[in-house]
């Protein structure tokens, strides 16, 4: 599969994660990790080892803090191929999220480490960190 190909499959998988955290469709969302995902949140103390670890911390945001996903865009997208099987990808991410206490905008930059896994691409590891302010 030439390069440009599988660059392609691996923002394919990429639009449709986006798409599902957008839309609060977990299923999809939670769907596009790997079981045994690796998480790293700036938000949170601990890593997370699985994606049941992850989906019952999203549960608990979500009794606790009332959260729900308003939008999230992606943008400065970049796929880096890692041999066959991997890719690297890396981007900016712009949410918007309300909670108990209110509606908040998040800049956020994020890397995400893909797996080929038969005709399709999950995401094995994910690392959050905030965007940087300008002049900071």
């Amino acid at each position: 599969m030439p390069n440009d190909s599988v660059q392609q499959s691996v923002l394919a998988a990429v639009h449709d994660l986006v798409s599902a955290f957008a839309s609060n469709n977990l299923p999809e969302y939670f769907g596009s990790f790997s079981d045994g995902a690796e998480f790293i949140f700036y938000t949170h103390t601990e890593r997370l080892y699985s994606r049941i670890a992850y989906e019952n911390l999203w549960e608990q945001w979500v009794s606790q803090d009332g959260l729900k996903i308003i939008s999230c865009k992606s943008s400065n997208q970049n796929v880096v191929l890692l041999g066959d099987e991997h890719a690297l990808f890396t981007h900016d991410v712009e949410t918007k999220l309300s909670t108990n206490s209110g509606i908040d905008n998040v800049q956020e930059r994020e890397s995400i480490v893909f797996r080929r896994d038969g005709g399709s691409w999950l995401a094995i590891h994910e690392h959050l960190s905030p965007l940087p302010a300008l002049g900071a």
